[in-house]
């Protein structure tokens, strides 16, 4: 009797643990992003035609690819795996040619963009006009802009992670980052 009751219980316990796996989803590590705290760039090394202020989180540094180009500065968000590229060039009667390239460069992200969101600076205490370009989606950048006098400077940023594109995990970190460009971009000004 032990001889069958045996291979019965085990047929039994086999079929009865059919257990359904589930695959628990992707968490994302929570950022602590702190308050912001704004600093000017230190006028004794400070050589450019232009002035801003940033936040304290960040650094500047000279864009080690354009060492002979003056004033190419990244902003670089080392916690945030984040930076925003600045890139000057003085304008000599070509004007129309650095909006248009920028364009061009803004929109090469028009095949994952759902949406672009054009937003127009004019301040014309500082002089100072441009266009920000506000991507949603999977884009590459998530945001670009160009700034200028109209006469005489011309200056391009973007913003650029330096991780995989998954806008669900990182919206509050662009938003947190967008921010700061925001008061960049009101605390602007030109210097003669």
């Amino acid at each position: 009797m032990l001889k069958y009751l045996l291979p019965i219980i085990a047929v039994i316990t086999l079929v009865s643990c059919d257990e359904s796996y589930t695959p628990k989803p992707r968490a994302y590590a929570r950022v602590e992003l702190p308050t912001p705290k704004y600093v000017s760039p230190d006028s004794n090394s400070w050589d450019c035609p232009y002035w801003f202020e940033y936040n304290n989180q960040s650094f500047i540094t000279l864009d080690p690819r354009y060492k002979d180009s003056t004033c190419w500065y990244n902003i670089y968000y080392p916690k945030l795996k984040a930076s925003i590229h600045l890139t000057f060039d003085r304008v000599d009667g070509d004007l129309n040619s650095h909006i248009e390239q920028s364009r061009k460069l803004a929109m090469k992200h028009i095949a994952k963009a759902t949406k672009i969101d054009e937003v127009l600076i004019e301040n014309d205490a500082e002089r100072v006009y441009g266009i920000v370009y506000d991507f949603k989606g999977e884009t590459a950048s998530d945001l670009q802009f160009f700034l200028t006098d109209s006469t005489n400077h011309f200056l391009r940023g973007s913003l650029y992670f330096n991780v995989y594109p998954n806008k669900d995990s990182l919206a509050p970190v662009i938003d947190y980052v967008k921010t700061d460009i925001n008061h960049m971009l009101e605390s602007f000004k030109w210097l003669n």
